[in-house]
C-alpha cells in the first residue's frame, strides 16, 4: 500500500520509542499532571497513558514487522498514528507544560507528518481494493455514525460559549481535534467507501483503529476513577465501551474482508479509483 516503507517504518519507530517513554513515565508518576490538568481529569490522563502505551507497543512491533506486502499492517499503523495525533494533540493544544511537553510536541508532529507523509506516497501501481457490498455499506453506515454523534453534540456546547465569549480552561482541544480533523475524515471516508472508492477502502479501518482507541480510552478512565478517589459513572462508562467496541467490531470486519491486490510491477491507471461494486 505504501511506497517507501522502510522510512515510513523508522518514523514508526521513533514515534513509538517517544510514545511509551511518555506514556511509562505518566504511568509511573501520574503526578506529573498536577497544576496542569484539573484533578478531576487525572484519570483520564491516566488511561490516555494507559492507551498510548499499548498503542506504541503496537506501533513497534509494526514497524519491525510490516514489508511491502503487509499492507493490513500499514493500515493500522495509521489508525495508530492517527490515537496519537489525538492524544498528545491534546495535551500539546492544552499547554501542558510538564517536563514532558517538548516530547509531547514531537510526538504530535511525527504522528502527523507520518500521515501526511503516508498519504503521499500511497501507491498507485497495485489492483483496486475490494469489499462485498454488504460490507462495504454496513461499514461506511458505522462510520458516519461518528460524525452524526458529536458534531450536534460539540456544537451544541459551543453555541453558547459564542454568545457569551466565555474562554474554559480545558479540554477545549477536544472541539478543535474532533470538529476540524476527526469528524471530516469520518464523514469522507465514509462516502468514499460507500462510492466504492480505493482511498476510502484502505483508510477506513485506520480511522476506526483511531476510533476504537479513543473513545475506549474513556471507558478506561472511568474504570481507574477508583484509584484517584473517584466514583465511576455508569452513564459515561457504557456508551463509551459500546461505542468503542463497536468501532472495534467494524475495523475487524472491515480489514477481514478487504481484499487488497499483491505488489506489480506495472502502473494501472486509477488504481485509486471507483470500480463496478465487488459481489
Amino acid at each position: 500500500m505504501l511506497t517507501h516503507i522502510n522510512f515510513h517504518r523508522i518514523l514508526w519507530a521513533i514515534t513509538g520509542v517517544l510514545t511509551l517513554a511518555a506514556a511509562a513515565i505518566g504511568l509511573g508518576n501520574p503526578r506529573i499532571y498536577d497544576h496542569i490538568v484539573s484533578e478531576e481529569l487525572i484519570p483520564g490522563a491516566y488511561s490516555q497513558d494507559l492507551l498510548s502505551a499499548a498503542a506504541a507497543l503496537g506501533l513497534l512491533y509494526l514497524a519491525l514487522t510490516s514489508h511491502a506486502d503487509r499492507q493490513k499492517h500499514q493500515i493500522v499503523a495509521l489508525g495508530l498514528l492517527g490515537y496519537l495525533f489525538y492524544a498528545y494533540g491534546i495535551y500539546v493544544i492544552e499547554r501542558a507544560y510538564n517536563g514532558l511537553y517538548l516530547v509531547y510536541m514531537a510526538i504530535f508532529t511525527l504522528a502527523f507528518w507520518s500521515l501526511v507523509y503516508a498519504g503521499a506516497y500511497l501507491r498507485r501501481d497495485l489492483p483496486q481494493p475490494a469489499l462485498i457490498k454488504t460490507f462495504r455499506r454496513v461499514s461506511a453506515s458505522g462510520a458516519i455514525l461518528q460524525p452524526l454523534i458529536f458534531y450536534p453534540l460539540w456544537i451544541g456546547m459551543l453555541l453558547p460559549l459564542m454568545r457569551t465569549g466565555e474562554q474554559i480552561d480545558s479540554l477545549y482541544s477536544i472541539f478543535v481535534l474532533d470538529l476540524c480533523f476527526v469528524m471530516p475524515a469520518f464523514l469522507i471516508l465514509s462516502v468514499l467507501t460507500y462510492r466504492n472508492h480505493g482511498t476510502g477502502l484502505l483508510l477506513l479501518p485506520a480511522a476506526y483503529v483511531l476510533g476504537f482507541t479513543l473513545i475506549f480510552s474513556l471507558a478506561v478512565g472511568e474504570l481507574v476513577k477508583p484509584m484517584f478517589n473517584a466514583t465511576l459513572v455508569p452513564a459515561a462508562f457504557w456508551p463509551a465501551l459500546a461505542l468503542s467496541l463497536l468501532f472495534l467490531v467494524l475495523g475487524i470486519l472491515h480489514l477481514s474482508k478487504l481484499q487488497v491486490g499483491a505488489v506489480t510491477g506495472s502502473r494501472l491507471e486509477g488504481a485509486l479509483g471507483p470500480v463496478p461494486d465487488a459481489q
